[in-house]
This record gives C-alpha cells, structure tokens and sequence, in this order.
C-alpha cells in the first residue's frame, strides 16, 4: 500500500471579490440590464436613493436619540420605504390608468398557443381536441413534430389513429407547413395548400430535396425527363417557401435592442455623441442614512450603516466608471468612423480594442466588456459596437480600408455577378486588385463563408 505524503505548496491566486464581479457586471451590462442590476441595488440597499426624482426624503422632524438600536433602525428602514411608495402614488397617475396599463400588457403568443387558440375554434370531437392538443405539446419552436404519432402513443391515452387524425388537422393550420416531421413533409404541405399537389416543384421536394439544395438542376431534369429551365422556375417556387414555419412566434428569433450610444448629428447639424440613460437612474447616498450613522451610537447600527454605505459607494463607483468609460468609446469613434457617419460602411476604418484601449488608457480587456452586448444608433442603423473594430488592408493608394468594407465589396460584386456565370475566388480576388485591393484568395473564401454566400458552383443559375 503506498504511503500516504501530505506536501505544502505557497501559490498565488487571483480571486474576485463581490465587489468587483458586481463592478464587472455593471460594465458589462447594456442599457436594460443595468437598469435591472440598479433596481435591484436600490431594493436591497436601503441607503440608496434616485436622485433625479421628485420623491423627497421624508424625514422625522424630531430629534435624533443617541440610543438608536436595531429596531430602531429597522422601523426607520420600513418608514423610509413607506415615505417612497406613498410619494410616488401620490404624484403618479391613478391607479384606473396604472391597472390600465397593466392589463394592457399582451405578451406574445407563443408558436403552441397559437395552435391551441385555433383548435379551440374548431368543431372537433372531445376526443380529438384532447389529442389535438397532446400532439401540439410535442411541435418544437421551428414547427416540427419532434415525435411521430406512433411515438406519442406510448405514452399517451389516446390510440395511434386518433393521434394521426390529430396531426393531420394541425397540418391544416396556420402557419403553412406546420406539424411536419421533417423539412421535406413541411415543404409538401405547404405545396399542398397552394393547391401545386402533383406539380413538378412538388415532384422535386418529394424525390430531390438534396440534389436542389446542391443546385444539380441538369441531373434532376435528367431524373425528371424535362428541362433545366422548368427546374429553375420550380426551384425559384421552392424558394419562396418557410422552410422554417414557426419562426414568426419565436420570441428570441428578434429581440429588442435599446441603442447605449447615439452617433448622430444635433439640432445644429454638428456630429454628437451621447449615451442612453432612459433606463439609468441617477443614484446617490441618502444623506439621511450619513446622519444617522453619525448620531447613532448603537454600534451594531452604525456597522450596519457603514456596511450598507461602502456597498451603495460601489455600486455608484462602478457605475460613474462605466458611463465613463462608455462616453469615451463614443467620442473616439464619433471622431475616427466619421467617413462612415457620414458615407456608410464602406468607409468604415480599421480599428482595434488595443489602439483604443491605448488611447483612453485603460486594458483592452475594459475595452472588450464595454462594448460586449452593446449597440450604437447610427445614420445607417442601429449597428453593435463590436462592428466599429477591425483590422484592414491598406490599398494600392496607401489607404487603410477596413475588412468590413472588404466583405460589403465583396457582397456587392455577388449580389451583381452574371446569373449563368457565379464569380469564383479567384475572379472576385482579381476584381477586387482591379480596386486596388490585394486580398489573398483563402480570405476571400473565409469571408463569403461569414457572408453566407455559397461557392461559385452552388451559386450558379441555370
């Protein structure tokens, strides 16, 4: 049996504090989750309050006791809550306008509760509308039966005819092609209810969804006996289809982006940066508390107090830092991606974390939490901030051209290229020379893979 040998080690470790995985977390965070981190804040920190409203600090006029104990403390903690919440009832709207609104609020509708609606207005058989319902818990968020009929009946009450009289009603439903189990069978449905049952598009998704989707046009004209024309006016149909029914009821498929920065011309027609601070309260100490733990000489209050006060000085830290940090990234780019405020993405220039870190003279690290998940509101859009920061390729002139406006030239060149002649790499490398743009052929290709644009021979049209 070996021994056993107890051996120790000195290391050095780095470890985060609360303070700072809170400090990290609010310069992280985009416009609506700070205000989520700083409501927060306020609701478990007493000594916090927003200073940009109208509620005043109700305070007791009587004198302050030196004996304050916890209780004390406590009540004065709830009266100080109380005092907020009647403030803002009293000078907000009424509560008719606030249930009002409350109740106005519609969350959408997900995917199976659209179903469900429209099974609940269909003639259907007790039996049926149960399975019918059944059947819909199994239909994932893109539309697709994740299970067959036959499946479900293992562990259903209902038999597998029932459940497939089940499936076939909510194939009739909207969206079209919805309750298929695969892509091939959604694409049919929906053929089906454009009344195309029999066509040769039908014929296509039926027997040579693969050859279609490598756009071997001559070898499924061959299969068909017809002609590659009638197979590409049938794959422009195709093309029109959903190929992904549910979509329109994912609630993650589009997500609301409030911009942080705002990239745009004032009244006066000069360029501006300013941030976004709807949802950023202004916050500060409550005087209140500072007197009271001056006054007080209960020690467990006043070690409560100072707690609470280190904490609220924090949180305010890391905020002012933020904003800071944040207001910084917008003037350089307002001055250094002018040609694109001004001209569009093709002239955006090169720029990295570093050469801006360097320039605000912060790590580059500070840098990339800034910008993460965070979007600026241009001329040309609502753009993420991790889009203004990218290498380049100097052109034959000496200007610095950033690889963003590589990839739009290259979009541009396929989004024009001959129908019957798709540009290859090496073409597109040879136009983009002729631009005075050396860009080797295996970054051409890197970039189409990120465009999602689909070799030359996949391209082509016949």
């Amino acid at each position: 049996m070996a021994g056993i040998d107890l051996q120790q080690n000195l290391s050095q470790q780095q470890i985060l504090s609360p303070q700072m995985r809170q400090s990290l977390d609010i310069l992280q965070a985009n416009s609506l989750e700070l205000g989520q981190i700083l409501q927060q804040a306020i609701s478990t920190n007493p000594v916090i309050e927003i200073t940009d409203s109208n509620d005043e600090f109700i305070a007791d006029d009587s004198p302050v006791e030196a004996e304050h104990d916890q209780e004390t403390l406590s009540n004065l903690d709830d009266d100080y809550r109380e005092s907020r919440i009647t403030s803002q009832a009293s000078n907000g709207p009424s509560q008719e306008t606030v249930d009002y609104l409350y109740n106005s609020i519609v969350a959408p509708l997900t995917l199976q509760q659209h179903l469900a609606e429209q099974i609940g207005n269909e003639e259907l058989s007790h039996e049926l509308r149960l399975a019918c319902l059944e059947v819909i818990s199994y239909i994932d968020d893109r539309g697709f039966l994740e299970q067959s009929p036959e499946q479900i009946a293992i562990t259903s009450q209902h038999p597998s005819n029932i459940l497939e009289k089940a499936v076939v009603k909510i194939q009739q439903l909207e969206p079209a092609g919805v309750g298929a189990e695969d892509l091939t069978e959604s694409l049919m449905i929906q053929l089906h209810k454009l009344g195309m049952n029999g066509s040769l598009a039908y014929n296509i998704v039926e027997n040579h969804l693969t050859d279609l989707a490598q756009k071997k046009f001559p070898l499924i004209a061959k299969a068909l006996n017809t002609s590659v024309e009638k197979i590409s006016l049938a794959a422009e149909v195709i093309s029109n289809l959903n190929p992904d029914p549910g979509a329109a009821y994912d609630p993650t498929a589009n997500p609301y982006i409030l911009p942080d920065i705002f990239l745009e011309r004032d009244e006066d027609g000069a360029w501006a940066a300013r941030l976004s601070n709807e949802h950023v309260p202004d916050i500060a100490i409550s005087n209140a508390y500072k007197d009271l733990m001056a006054s007080t000489g209960d020690g467990k209050a006043r070690t409560y107090l100072r707690d609470k006060i280190r904490d609220g000085k924090i949180v305010i830290k890391a905020l002012h830092q933020r904003q800071d940090t944040l207001y910084k990234i917008a003037q350089i780019l307002l001055d250094k991606q002018r040609p694109f405020l001004q001209h569009g993405k093709s002239q955006l220039k090169p720029l990295t974390m570093n050469e801006l870190a360097e320039m605000i003279e912060v790590h580059p690290a500070t840098i990339s939490r800034a910008v993460a998940g965070k979007y600026a509101r241009t001329p040309h859009g609502i753009i993420e901030l991790r889009q203004f920061f990218t290498s380049g390729f100097q052109s034959a002139d000496g200007t610095q051209v950033a690889n963003s406006s590589i990839k739009e030239t290259i979009q541009q060149l396929v989004d024009n290229e001959p129908s019957n002649k798709a540009l290859s790499d090496s073409a597109i490398e040879k136009l983009l020379k002729e631009k005075g743009l050396k860009v080797a052929r295996r970054t051409i290709a890197k970039y189409r893979d990120q465009l999602g644009i689909l070799p030359s021979h996949l391209r082509k049209k016949f």
